[in-house]
C-alpha cells in the first residue's frame, strides 16, 4: 500500500529540476518527510554506425570534477515527446540524425529520491544534420568499436550510470537478435 500524502511543499524551482518536500504517513503510521527531485525527464539514445560502432560524447561534468564518455542523452521540454526529444538530442550532441529512433525501454535513474525517467533509444541510418549544442555545453563526439564499447562495460570503465544501463540494455538487444 503507497504511503499516504500529508503535504508537499515546493522549495525550488529552477531550469532543470524543482525540489519539493513532502510529508508522508507510512502503512504501520509513522510519518516523515521525504526530499524529492522533481525532473520532467529524458532520453538515452543508443547511436549505431554503419560499421557496428556506436558514437559517444566526451564532455566535462563539473559534478564528478571531470570529463566523463557517456552516450547522447538529453532533458524532454514541456509537452516534448520522448522520440522526438531523441531525435533533437543526437543533431544537437553528436550532429547526426537517425533514420529509425527505436524504444529499447527505460528506467528511473535515482528512485529514491528524484522523478527522472529516461527512455533510452536505439538510433540507426545515421546521416550527417547538424543542431547547434546546448549553450552550457562543450561536447566532444567519439565513436568505438562494438568490442571495445563491451571492454568498457565489462571492465567498469564507464562511470556515467545511464551509459551503463542503456548499452546493457541494448547490448542484451544485440545479443538476443543473433540467436
Amino acid at each position: 500500500m503507497p504511503p499516504k500524502i500529508l503535504s508537499s511543499e515546493k522549495r525550488f524551482s529552477g531550469r532543470v529540476f524543482g525540489v519539493r518536500i513532502d510529508r508522508i504517513r507510512l502503512a504501520d503510521g509513522r510519518e516523515t518527510a521525504l526530499e524529492i527531485v522533481e525532473h520532467a525527464g529524458s532520453v538515452a539514445i543508443v547511436p549505431l554506425a554503419e560499421d557496428g560502432g556506436i558514437w559517444f560524447v566526451r564532455q566535462y561534468r563539473h559534478a564528478a570534477g571531470r570529463d566523463l564518455l557517456e552516450l547522447p542523452a538529453g532533458t524532454l521540454n514541456p509537452g516534448e515527446a520522448p522520440v522526438a526529444c531523441a531525435g533533437r538530442e543526437l543533431r544537437e550532441e553528436i550532429g547526426m540524425r537517425a533514420q529509425r529512433l527505436t524504444a529499447l525501454g527505460g528506467f528511473f535513474l535515482a528512485p529514491g529520491y528524484a522523478t527522472e525517467y529516461m527512455h533510452v533509444f536505439l538510433g540507426e541510418g545515421l546521416a550527417a544534420d547538424p543542431l547547434p549544442a546546448d549553450a552550457d555545453e562543450e561536447l566532444f563526439p567519439e565513436k568505438l568499436s562494438h568490442a571495445k564499447v563491451r571492454e568498457l562495460l565489462e571492465t567498469g570503465a564507464f562511470e556515467d550510470g545511464k551509459t551503463v544501463a542503456a548499452l546493457a540494455i541494448a547490448l542484451q538487444r544485440f545479443s538476443n537478435n543473433k540467436k
